[in-house]
């Protein structure tokens, strides 16, 4: 019984609509330009679908971000193997790397990591 009023009860948030998440969309460069003027948070997050860290950063990342206190944030998958020449107007040499800008700044990057502490403290440094 438990477990059903659980579930009832998060359907019944999902939808009304007050259930807040982080926008998780595919990097584009004209995106990331708007999204910067607008001075949104944003996280680059340096992937491919082969990596097992980035499976690892993406299993604590996905349910952090869907926390209403990141709903302002928006994540940005780039494809590490298909979008070369953005990986290198950032300065990026690996998969799995982090890349966390706020009003048109980068504030920190990591890489590999998977820390689910550290992961929350570095992606709290937009706020």
């Amino acid at each position: 019984m438990k477990l059903l009023h659980a579930l009832l009860l998060s359907l019944g948030l999902l939808l009304g609509g007050q259930v807040a998440a982080a926008d998780i969309r595919p990097f584009s460069q004209p995106l990331f330009e708007q999204l910067q003027v607008e001075g949104t948070p944003v996280l680059v997050d340096v992937y491919a679908d082969w990596c097992p860290v980035c499976k690892r950063q993406e299993a604590v990342l996905t349910p952090m971000l869907a926390e209403p206190a990141f709903a302002d944030l928006t994540l940005l998958k780039l494809d590490f193997d298909s979008q070369k020449d953005e990986l290198k107007a950032f300065g990026v040499r690996r998969q799995s790397t982090l890349i966390l800008f706020r009003d048109g700044e980068e504030l920190a990057r990591v890489l590999g990591e998977t820390d689910p502490a550290r992961l929350r403290a570095f992606v709290e440094q937009a706020y």
